[in-house]
């Protein structure tokens, strides 16, 4: 009977494929995916990989009981879970691509997502058709064994690799051990002693060199080996060339006694690679950092402190990172829930499509629990914190490529070209010179060879952008502008349209005086058209409920908002509306409102009769006036909601020709950024995260304004608090600066691989000092972008008060 080729068991019902065979179809679909991709190799790892090892069985058998396995989980909603799982053995290209295609090799997998850094994967996947134990055990046989520690996870996920700094180690003491024990080579010192026993030396540099090349660079040939199987010319190719050609050409000459050979170089060249990459590591790790922990995006909830003073709670603004378990929360219609918490009160229908991609609210109870990343969809809900979640969670979430703009960036598919033609170009001009050197002077041909080898590297370029970038967003930061990522900046600098919303954007919701006009409202109405605005987040509701809210508040029976027109609450069988006058006036008697300029109204009815309206005095922004002159060289565009009645007073704020459109539903306003970019423009738009969501979500750049609120969406690129609005100007032209000085960088990455490149090819470059100078570009990138991102930000430093 044959035996299965994938996971070795006996094959009852034999399938054959490619003169294998398989006990089932599952087992075939995994062999047909590694194959179709070049990854057979996986086979080579041991035989019958398929079957689950014998050093696995029974491991995690504790994840089959449902209470413990929970206690893993992030999420678990709507038919989906999700894991993060630490893989220590992620190494290589191979295995990123292999673990985020693992739907392809079991249906329950929905989506995964590797990061590279952490050694982590993250893991959406269905309970109904694949179990957390059956996950593991599938990512086990893959070779992708998960550490699980239930006793102390975060002290699991903080375990550093510090393999890199045990190689740089090996490595810098047998280069300087080889150097000393080179220098009457150098000096060519004719002493008696040092003569006889230059052959002791000799041997004593190729010991040193031994574990230079299979402990501290084998890397370099695991990622070269990996990448050729999969039919991937990467970088580490030349680089492990290089090494080898170094450690036989050497090793030769000391065997056959021609001379010292090059393992001066040799280590040289793994010591200086292995300090690079020692540099970029921390130095990412210093940037990812200031992005996930120190550049906290304005993202705050309304906490309820109980006041023993009187009955109701005293309403605050905190910022997430200051929740902590047993905080009470006051959720609004629209809000993101930041924390993983247990509803105390109200009605709960919570949109996960923030997690899960699909939008279907699903109704909670009170003492349910609720996962962090859901939206509520409906009145004002009360929350307990349960645990508060790390801000970089929500950034990962938001960061994923379920709300990603498909925009390809210049400067990324630029690198990516260049990277990938680079290897080829720099082993042609190897080959080339290596031909030339055979012939004119053979003994210089493997000097000229490896030379080429090492100088030339595309790794300056490939840093360019991203530490350019990546410093921007720091900045950024400082002045509570948070991008979801360094993309963003590259899309900032090619705009030449801005779309603003007025309400909210234009104007501040904290300086507007109110008045009313109608009907006095009862005290019972009162209270419900203060609770009903209560659970709204527009602007006026926020402002209108900061005016009223001395009212009672209680839990409403029913809640409505139309995004844009309007709300409305119901208690007892008593319902009122306040919004649009369009949107109150439904079927009742009414009385046309007195038509009154420069004002913004919010109308009020119950289901018999209209009431009367709330006026709206707008204060703007200050420094408006000189915000939007710094713009001039952008077209400008107010596209608003309400009525045109202040329009007189806004274009004298804005320039003359700044575009009005007025009496703007979501949709209107979402249908025209489409038409702007039909015209082949660039749009930013900015506005309220929740309300202008479409708009935002379709123009090139969209930025929500946050005034000490929840306007946190998925579908912003970014989110600028309201004090940071006046700096508009700067952020917009230290995106064009970033763009400049990347390009700078590029021309001086290719000039150093040029100049290096003479000097290899006419055999005016030892190898060591190639070894010394390769990692030096990618340092030197490094500090030019640095140095000069804070060169061009030193003049927002000087005109504003970071502290203001």
């Amino acid at each position: 009977m044959e035996k299965c080729f994938h996971c070795g068991d006996s094959c009852e019902t034999s399938i054959s494929l490619q003169d294998k065979y398989f006990c089932c179809h599952g087992c075939q679909t995994v062999f047909e995916i590694l194959n179709e991709n070049n990854l057979t190799y996986y086979y080579d790892l041991e035989q019958n990989p398929g079957i689950t090892p014998s050093r696995f069985e029974g491991k995690f058998d504790f994840l089959k009981e449902t209470s413990i396995a929970n206690k893993l989980l992030e999420f678990s909603e709507q038919e989906t879970h999700i894991v993060n799982l630490l893989i220590p053995s992620i190494h290589c290209s191979s295995c990123i691509w292999v673990l985020e295609h693992l739907g392809k090799l079991n249906s329950g997998i929905i989506h995964s997502q590797v990061n590279f850094p952490e050694k982590t994967v993250r893991i959406h996947f269905n309970p109904a058709l694949l179990s957390l134990f059956d996950l593991v055990q599938l990512l086990a046989r893959l070779g992708y064994e998960p550490y699980i520690s239930l006793e102390d996870d975060n002290k699991a996920r903080k375990h550093k690799d510090r393999s890199l700094i045990y190689k740089l180690g090996v490595a810098g003491f047998a280069f300087g051990n080889i150097m000393f024990l080179s220098f009457p080579e150098y000096f060519e010192v004719n002493e008696f002693w040092l003569e006889r026993f230059k052959h002791v030396f000799r041997w004593l540099m190729f010991a040193f060199s031994v574990p230079v090349v299979f402990y501290a660079g084998w890397g370099y040939f695991d990622s070269a080996f990996k990448g050729l199987r999969s039919k991937i010319i990467n970088i580490d190719v030349p680089i492990a060339l290089g090494i080898g050609v170094l450690f036989i050409r050497s090793t030769m000459e000391v065997a056959l006694d021609l001379g010292t050979g090059f393992f001066d170089s040799l280590a040289g060249l793994v010591f200086f690679l292995l300090l690079g990459k020692f540099f970029q590591q921390k130095t990412y790790a210093y940037l990812s950092f200031e992005r996930d922990y120190k550049s906290y995006f304005p993202l705050a909830v309304t906490q309820l402190i109980k006041d023993n003073s009187a009955t109701s709670k005293i309403e605050k603004q905190t910022q997430i990172r200051d929740l902590r378990p047993g905080d009470r929360i006051l959720i609004r219609n629209g809000e993101l829930i930041p924390v993983d918490a247990i509803l105390i009160s109200g009605n709960a229908f919570i949109d996960y499509s923030f997690v899960t991609g699909e939008a279907q609210p699903v109704g909670k109870k009170s003492g349910d629990s609720l996962f962090a990343g859901g939206r509520q969809e409906g009145g004002s809900i009360e929350l307990e914190v349960v645990q508060a979640v790390a801000q970089s969670y929500l950034t990962q979430l938001w960061s994923s490529d379920v709300f990603g703009k498909e925009k390809a960036t210049i400067f990324q598919s630029l690198t990516d070209q260049i990277s990938k033609r680079f290897t080829v170009v720099v082993l042609s001009i190897a080959m080339l010179s290596l031909i030339f050197w055979l012939w004119y002077a053979p003994a210089q041909a493997l000097n000229v060879f490896t030379a080429v080898l090492i100088v030339a590297c595309p790794c300056a370029i490939a840093l360019a952008a991203p530490f350019t970038l990546g410093n921007l967003l720091r900045y950024f930061g400082t002045y509570k502008l948070y991008l979801k990522n360094a993309e963003v900046i590259e899309r900032m600098a090619q705009l030449n349209t801005l779309v603003f919303d007025k309400t909210g954007t234009l104007t501040t919701s904290e300086k507007n005086r109110i008045t009313y006009q109608g009907v006095d409202l009862s005290d019972e109405e009162q209270s419900l058209l203060t609770s009903t605005l209560r659970s709204s987040n527009h602007p006026l509701s926020r402002s209108l409920y900061q005016w009223l809210k001395g009212n009672d508040i209680y839990t409403l029976d029913d809640f409505h908002e139309e995004i844009g027109q309007g709300v409305s609450g119901a208690k007892n069988e008593q319902r009122i509306y306040a919004g649009s006058y369009p949107f109150v006036n439904q079927s009742q008697e009414s009385t046309t409102p007195i038509k009154e300029q420069n004002t913004t109204r919010v109308h009020i009815a119950n289901e018999e009769h209209y009431k009367g309206y709330y006026n709206f005095y707008s204060e703007y922004r200050s420094g408006l006036k000189t915000t939007a002159k710094a713009l001039t060289q952008y077209e400008i565009i107010v596209l608003s909601g309400d009525n045109d009645s202040e329009q007189e007073l806004l274009s004298k704020l804005l320039p003359e020709k700044v575009h009005y459109y007025f009496n703007q539903r979501p949709e209107d306003k979402l249908n025209f950024i489409k038409n702007l970019q039909k015209q082949g423009k660039k749009v930013l738009m900015m506005g309220d995260g929740l309300n202008d969501a479409g708009a935002l979500a379709q123009s090139d750049i969209g930025i929500a304004l946050s005034e000490d609120i929840n306007v946190f969406s998925p579908a912003c690129d970014g989110i600028l608090d309201a004090s940071g609005f006046d700096l508009l100007p700067n952020f917009l032209a230290l995106s064009r600066k970033g763009i400049q000085i990347i390009k700078y960088a590029f021309l001086f990455s290719l000039f150093y691989n040029l100049i290096g490149l003479g000097f290899a090819i006419t055999g005016h470059l030892k190898p060591v000092v190639a070894a010394i100078l390769m990692p030096l570009s990618s340092i030197s990138i490094v500090v030019f972008t640095t140095l000069f991102t804070y060169a061009v930000t030193r003049k927002l430093k000087k005109q504003n008060d970071p502290t203001k």
